[in-house]
């Protein structure tokens, strides 16, 4: 235990040291205007199929769900529409731009995060999370009709100056609800919650997250590997790369109020997810997640891969 702890220090400390030290724009060459820009070409070649519509370079790595390809492949092949509105982050310490939002395949729905990396105002690097009801399969999990799907409105605005955090808070305020969910006893470990806050996971909204951690809810959960992957300061937010892996041990389990659940993973199983955290005055009030089913043990091209 004291291993795995230190492990985690370890990478936190190291993630904070790569997210803080370079100054603005040094990475991409642009500034959050010129991330967003491109990401906006970006979303609508991807929507034309039509590469040449945006700035890619030669030699893109491109993924979707954790699978590298040639570039375009994939759903760049089958979008037929986006649904919704789509929401942006960029942060230009680190030269990343992401966008949330939801697609349909023909008659397939889903929910897609994607991830960029910019350098020399040129795409490097491309990271698809689609979700599909076929990419979850089971146990039985969150997704709901993107067409009805509308996420609040101050996820995309800046936090007033007073009430933002510093990079290195945003990175811990994140790791630490990773924390709480990771073998989730009912402890909240490093991290502050609003009383309204509100987390989106493919779409459908779960009220009351403070409620069901402090409930020990999650204690199927046996490890949540994950790394910072952009930190939004002006618009408070900060986006994880992870896994949660469950061994499928747990059958019956105790919450802290004396209720029964059951687990409903049964056998050894991965989820793969990006997921971004809105923060404000020192505390989490939203989260939007994108994740899929992954084989136990999953990893990614891009990390992390502490399995140990």
């Amino acid at each position: 235990m004291i291993g795995a702890a230190l492990r985690r220090a370890t990478a936190l400390l190291l993630a904070l040291a790569g997210f803080a030290t370079s100054p603005a724009t040094a990475q991409s060459g642009c500034d959050k205007a010129c991330l967003e820009a491109i990401a906006e070409q970006y979303r609508a070649a991807y929507l034309a199929h039509d590469p040449a519509a945006a700035p890619i370079a030669d030699g893109v790595r491109f993924t979707e769900n954790n699978i590298e390809m040639p570039f375009p492949d994939a759903s760049w092949d089958t979008v037929s529409e986006e649904v919704g509105t789509p929401l942006f982050l960029s942060d230009p310490v680190t030269g990343n731009a992401a966008i949330f939002t939801a697609i349909m395949q023909a008659e397939t729905p889903g929910f897609l995060a994607i991830r960029l990396k910019i350098e020399n105002r040129r795409i490097v690097e491309i990271e698809h999370m689609l979700s599909t009801r076929r990419n979850l399969s089971s146990p039985p999990t969150p997704f709901a009709d993107p067409h009805g799907f509308r996420r609040p409105g101050d996820r995309a605005q800046p936090v007033p100056v007073a009430d933002r955090s510093s990079r290195e808070e945003l990175i811990r305020l994140g790791d630490g609800y990773f924390q709480t969910l990771e073998n989730n006893t009912g402890e909240i470990r490093n991290t502050r919650f609003a009383p309204d806050a509100e987390r989106y996971e493919n779409g459908m909204v779960f009220r009351d997250i403070e409620k069901d951690f402090r409930l020990g809810r999650y204690a199927f959960n046996n490890r949540v590997r994950r790394v910072p992957v952009l930190v939004d300061e002006e618009r408070g937010a900060v986006l994880f790369r992870g896994f949660i892996d469950h061994k499928g041990l747990m059958g019956e389990y105790l919450q802290t109020d004396g209720s029964y659940r059951t687990s409903p993973f049964r056998e050894p199983h991965s989820w793969a997810l990006l997921e971004m955290f809105k923060v404000r005055a020192g505390m989490i009030t939203g989260v939007e997640a994108t994740f899929i089913s992954a084989p136990y043990n999953a990893t990614s091209p891009w990390g992390p891969d502490n399995r140990k």
